[in-house]
């Protein structure tokens, strides 16, 4: 796994967390949805089966972000 050393490691109950939130805070607007999105992200550094980093996740983010603001 390429985890940032900071990152205390895999953790499912964190990661299962971070995506039932996620799924609670989706709803009909685009805000929504995009804040959705970023924890589902941020819930892949918790995730033993995902290969992510901190920075992968800012990436990705990033781009999320600039999606929406075309």
């Amino acid at each position: 796994m390429s985890q940032d050393p900071d990152i205390e490691g895999s953790d499912p109950e964190r990661a299962e967390r971070l995506r039932e939130i996620a799924d609670d805070v989706r709803g009909d607007s685009s805000e929504s949805e995009q804040v959705a999105a970023m924890l589902y992200r941020v819930s892949d550094l918790y995730d033993p089966d995902e290969e992510t980093s901190p920075k992968d996740i800012y990436l990705n983010m990033r781009e999320i972000l600039r999606t929406k603001e075309s």
